[in-house]
């Protein structure tokens, strides 16, 4: 682990000699100068960690060091020393961007305090800035937008997991953004050029999972008229994205465990193993855990799966991400859809701030689509938002969860129907649903399929 390095900036050497002598019984490294001139060279050359900076200095003044720093080098933590009655200076270089001042005379165990602090805080800062970078750069059709601690959180993990073949686990509500996570993972790693495969186990038949995922053999089954590659296959030497796991039947769990174990599957109507190079990747917004307990999963194999788990907050947790994330969509859809729309109106960031999104990223982003094609003028209002009904972010409050995800769930898929004309084909490719997924959904929401919509199903 690297030592911190320190720069002490003090024209008063007996002073500068304590400080110096505290701090590296501290476990601290510590350079130092005597004016402001002497700091801006020893910076250049040191590159120290902290800057522990005398407000009063000869020549040029601390408030002119703090400045170059800011401009020159801003990511290194300053921390002013002041005497006591010039504490409004202090708070005025605090505004100026230094991170915190201590009057004299300094208590040493304040200042290691608030030296860690500092480079811990300052720390984040650069991982994600760095992060930030990375990932503009590798997945520009995708980017990835947060400003939450939490999400700041999940992508320094991301980081770390990306360069490794470590099998991963990503959980978390539906609309939270697995999906775009565990892409991120794929194009960060050393796999980024080889198959991306992604199957909605949820989607798929429970009598065709087994063919889809392992392949078949000519003659395996009944219409099985040739030999067919499953997406295991399809996916070597690259990454497999196997989201809503928890659906996963049991005859599949162990074909899928034998692999973890061995990377061998076998093609359905053969006896013959294939060895294969796949990274996985498992998303489920179920919790695994309680499926286990109930016999439902496979003990086994969600300890193999449970390698690395990331889980994703829900919207409501992570509010400083909704504005960013809404100002994102915004611009895209605009530019999709060929309308001048820029910003939105104090009264719909503020509806926008209190709602809770049990539909989570992927509602707001039908949220803002549907806002941007709606509306008519270059800001989006609340009405644009929430046009059904007189429906208001305060509706979002009453009921249990399941009832008002079940309402929203509604209104999605009129908006998306009733957008598709009545489609159903291409209402599903609106929401992101297969067509068999989307009739499920209508099924158990009540919801007739007319074409065009009728009055009767425009309301929820």
């Amino acid at each position: 682990m690297n030592v911190p390095r320190i720069l002490i900036v003090e024209d008063d050497p007996v002073q500068r000699s304590l400080l110096k002598g505290s701090l590296e019984g501290r476990g601290f490294q510590v350079v130092t100068a005597a004016s402001g001139e002497e700091a801006l060279e020893v910076i250049g050359r040191e590159h120290p960690d902290l800057i522990l900076l005398d407000q009063r200095l000869p020549g040029i003044s601390g408030f002119e060091v703090l400045q170059w720093v800011r401009q020159n080098a801003p990511l290194i933590p300053v921390l002013m020393i002041t005497a006591f009655g010039e504490i409004p200076l202090a708070v005025e270089a605090i505004k100026q961007g230094a991170f915190h001042y201590l009057t004299k005379p300094i208590d040493v165990q304040e200042l290691e305090s608030l030296i860690r602090r500092a480079l811990e805080h300052y720390a984040l800062i650069r991982e994600n800035q760095v992060l930030k970078e990375t990932l503009a750069s590798v997945t520009p059709e995708t980017p990835v937008i947060y400003a939450s601690r939490a999400m700041q959180e999940v992508m320094s993990l991301v980081a770390r997991v990306a360069p490794t073949d470590a099998t991963v686990l990503i959980t978390g509500e539906t609309g939270t953004g697995k999906e775009l996570v565990a892409r991120v993972i794929h194009h960060l790693s050393p796999r980024s050029a080889n198959p991306w495969v992604a199957v909605n186990v949820a989607a798929l038949p429970e009598t065709l999972i087994e063919s889809e995922l392992f392949g078949h053999e000519k003659g395996a089954f009944t219409g099985a008229d040739r030999a067919r590659m499953g997406k295991f296959e399809a996916a070597h030497r690259g990454t497999l994205f196997l989201d809503e796991i928890g659906e996963l039947p049991a005859s599949a769990q162990v074909k899928l465990l034998r692999f973890l174990q061995e990377r061998v599957i076998e093609r359905l109507g053969s006896n013959r193993p294939i060895p294969l190079d796949v990274r996985i990747i498992a998303a489920t917004n179920r919790d695994l855990e309680s499926l286990v307990r109930e016999g439902k999963f496979r003990e086994d194999l969600y300890y193999r799966l449970n390698v690395i788990r990331i889980h994703l907050p829900p919207l409501r947790e992570r509010r400083e991400d909704i504005l960013p994330v809404a100002q994102h969509f915004l611009e895209t859809f605009a530019k999709k859809h060929g309308k001048r729309v820029r910003a939105f109106t104090k009264e719909a960031t503020e509806a926008l701030l209190r709602y809770d999104y049990p539909g989570n990223v992927r509602e707001l982003q039908n949220l803002i689509e549907r806002a941007v094609v709606l509306s008519r003028s270059e800001y989006i209002t609340v009405q644009d938002l929430f046009p059904v009904q007189g429906w208001t972010p305060e509706d979002a409050s009453h009921g249990s969860l399941d009832e008002r995800l079940e309402a929203f769930e509604r209104q999605l898929i009129l908006d998306a129907l009733k957008k598709a004309g009545g489609v159903q084909t291409k209402a599903a490719e609106l929401l992101g649903l297969s067509e068999r997924a989307l009739r499920y959904r209508m099924q158990k929401l009540g919801l007739k399929p007319t074409r065009p919509l009728d009055s009767e199903n425009r309301s929820v």
